[in-house]
């Protein structure tokens, strides 16, 4: 167990509103999917052997606490924050957003209790250019269709969509690159697909005009899930010297304790 402000910050609290609000303390449950030693040096990054043991399937709708994969062109994250989300796609599992609205294997994702939706939508053909994947001509609101990668996975790779997959590649830990006639080399050699490693999940805040999730950095690796969030313990609100991060524009700006969100379960 451990408390959501030490593991995630107050911006990605707030991509989650009404679902979180900034000031809620809560459980997650760390051994609900999985069952693991540590996977670093105490004090260091230094990677070594460690033991990862599945003990529960991640569902669809599940709010998860994970492990930043890094922005999108990024191989290495340059921050190490935890984030918090609901897992909307499974390995294997197609998504797509229309005019807002999410689908999943052709079948509408019902909208969380608490999502926050503007009415402004981004229309089809408009694209956002930090939309994920690179070069794809897709926004926040009409996006996809796209499958989440899964173990097993075998994907043509081509000069055409080398710049899609390549930072997926290397975040796999292999060395991808264009050599003489277009061809793909990978890890030296020529290649013409690439057999996916890992199981991948996507995550979507549910205050989705004002949420960097999957949309903007991509897929978010199994491995990286922490666990589940679980129940509000505690929930206050204390006003911060200015309106930057940490500030809601909706709550009365004196130190305030939030009594009816304590004991509620997050869903």
């Amino acid at each position: 167990m451990m408390e959501l402000k030490k593991i995630v910050s107050k911006k990605e609290v707030k991509s989650s509103k009404n679902t979180l609000l900034v000031g809620d303390y809560l459980f997650v449950n760390k051994i609900g999917y999985f069952v693991e030693t540590p996977k670093y040096i105490p004090f260091t990054r230094i990677k070594i052997p460690h033991l990862h043991v599945k003990t529960w399937d991640i569902n669809r709708g599940d709010v998860v606490v994970f492990g930043y994969p890094g922005d999108r062109d990024d191989v290495v994250p340059k921050k190490q924050d935890n984030y918090i989300k609901r897992c909307i796609g499974l390995p294997g599992d197609v998504v797509q957003i229309i005019n807002k609205q999410v689908y999943v294997n052709g079948i509408i994702f019902p909208n969380p209790p608490e999502s926050v939706l503007l009415n402004d939508t981004e229309k089809a053909g408009w694209v956002y250019p930090r939309i994920f994947p690179k070069g794809a001509k897709w926004n926040n609101d009409n996006f996809g269709p796209l499958r989440i990668p899964k173990i097993g996975d075998v994907i043509p790779i081509t000069k055409n969509n080398f710049d899609q997959w390549e930072v997926f590649i290397e975040r796999e830990g292999h060395k991808v690159e264009i050599g003489m006639n277009d061809q793909i080399i990978i890890d030296g050699k020529p290649a013409n697909e690439y057999k996916v490693q890992r199981d991948y999940l996507w995550m979507m805040g549910d205050n989705r005009d004002n949420s960097e999730d999957s949309r903007i950095w991509g897929f978010a690796p199994m491995d990286n899930v922490i666990g589940s969030a679980m129940i509000i313990y505690w929930s206050c609100y204390n006003s911060p010297s200015d309106q930057g991060d940490g500030y809601d524009p909706d709550e009365d700006q004196q130190f305030h304790i939030r009594w009816d969100r304590i004991g509620h379960t997050v869903n």
